[in-house]
């Protein structure tokens, strides 16, 4: 008769007993490490039963423990080599904090902070006072405030300016943004009624005009930064706009998306609204990202006229949607960079990706691929040119000429090389194009780029006639 192999299980406590995890009571509790013993031992009960081989001794009982306790201890959020090229890439973060902007936020998660004090007189302030200044000062508005993102700033403008009333917008600016989230939806759950105009690659100032009825709250123009209409097109302007609004008493808000301090036209980038354009066109309240091309963190900015930032910051829902105290001190860090407008461009991360030239790209490129070049490993090393996308809904249509360092692996497919650098340590994300694996080093941080290598060592086996 078969020995039932499920007999050889050693006991939980005598798996516990074992010196290895004897050594790690003082990092775990008592209750944790059983949880652990139990799981492995499910496992291997599991694996028996199904008729897969399995060691029962209990060294690799112990061993198998020892692994799931490092594995459950790792963070799920790790630090990535962006290597994709796409510079504010939503599902890797978005904009790199300015180094200066990254200790704000470390120093202010550290220790207290004057969040919402005024050291001078010792009584309460607001903690929207320190960003204000840094918000004036790129917009030219008389005021600003700021909330977690430019959804929450989408919704409360519209409950602080209409609620109950209706918000007339283009057809063509009805957007979706990330998450599924449609313009439409949010004005619904913001308590205003849409007003749709026009056609969706026409739209005059005379639709709005005749949209304007007794119960119109706002005039809204709503950049469709993720998406492009071109060919036979019209739009009314932001000029146009606050002209109908003051001619009728309604006011005008101004969505302009990403953020945009400069013009970027000058290095083949045209087509972001700068955040001071519908300011000084008379816009009653102008919106952008905090974390886009302004390059801070996540934050949806609000700036205009006193009276309806003041409306704003008295909503209930202001404090639902206000920032914490980390990022607070990184958005005004950031903003304080843009003091210095002649050097802003060189210190900011995200806009130094942007102005990196072709020239230093090339030469990053090959000193990544020279030594890969040496390597059996690969059938293919080249830096090619190539193009990339600014990302994160900003400059969508716009190719940004680039640099890249192209893969093939001699033993691996590219699917399973961009497999094997994304689940690596460190993590790095890749392009894969045309049955090879693209690294452009234009996301790639200066102080990576010996990770960056090792990781590529790392990722590919050595061949077994070399071993």
């Amino acid at each position: 008769m078969q020995e039932n192999p499920l007999r050889n299980l050693p006991a939980v406590s005598r798996v516990l007993e074992h010196a290895l995890l004897e050594d790690l009571r003082d990092q775990h509790s008592p209750e944790y490490m059983t949880e652990a013993v139990r799981t492995v031992l499910n496992e291997v009960r599991a694996e028996l039963l199904s008729g897969v081989s399995a060691d029962t001794e209990r060294e690799s009982i112990v061993q198998r423990v020892l692994q799931l306790l490092d594995e459950q201890s790792q963070l799920q959020l790790r630090c990535v080599i962006n290597a994709t090229g796409i510079i504010l890439h939503t599902n890797l973060g978005r904009s790199v904090l300015h180094e200066s902007a990254a200790l704000a936020a470390y120093h202010a998660a550290r220790g207290y902070l004057n969040l919402e004090l005024d050291l001078e007189t010792g009584l309460r302030s607001s903690r929207q006072n320190p960003i204000r200044d840094g918000i004036q000062r790129i917009t030219g508005a008389e005021s600003g405030t700021v909330v977690n993102n430019c959804a929450a700033a989408t919704v409360i403008v519209l409950r602080a300016l209409a609620l109950g009333k209706e918000v007339i917008v283009s057809r063509g600016q009805l957007i979706e943004i990330g998450g599924s989230f449609r313009i439409p939806e949010i004005m619904s759950v913001s308590g205003v009624s849409l007003r749709e105009v026009g056609t969706t690659n026409i739209t005059r100032i005379a639709d709005y005009e005749r949209a304007i009825g007794p119960n119109t709250g706002l005039l809204m123009r709503i950049h469709p930064s993720n998406y492009r209409i071109r060919g036979f097109t019209e739009t009314p302007t932001i000029d146009e706009l606050v002209a109908l609004g003051k001619k009728h008493n309604i006011p005008v808000v101004d969505d302009v998306g990403s953020g945009a301090v400069f013009d970027f036209a000058p290095i083949g980038l045209p087509g972001e609204p700068l955040v001071s354009e519908g300011i000084h066109a008379g816009a009653d309240l102008v919106m952008f990202s905090g974390d886009k091309l302004l390059g801070g963190p996540q934050a949806g900015i609000i700036a205009g006229k006193l009276e309806f930032i003041q409306r704003i910051e008295r909503d209930p829902l202001m404090r639902a949607f206000r920032l914490d105290k980390m990022t607070l001190a990184a958005l005004e860090a950031t903003l304080n960079l843009y003091r210095d407008r002649a050097q802003v461009q060189a210190e900011i991360p995200t806009l130094k990706m942007l102005n990196m030239t072709i020239e230093e790209l090339t030469t990053r490129c090959v000193r990544i691929a020279e030594p890969l070049r040496k390597l059996p490993e690969f059938r293919f090393v080249e830096v090619e040119p190539e193009s990339a996308y600014v990302g994160g809904g900003s400059l969508p249509d716009l190719a940004l000429p680039t640099v890249v360092v192209a893969l093939q692996a001699r033993d691996l497919s590219e699917e399973l090389f961009a497999k094997r650098l994304r689940t690596g340590t460190p993590a790095v994300m890749a392009r894969i194009q045309h049955g090879k694996v693209l690294l452009d080093l234009r996301t790639v941080l200066p102080h990576q780029e010996a990770e960056l290598l090792t990781a590529i060592l790392l990722a590919i086996p050595p061949r077994i006639s070399d071993v």
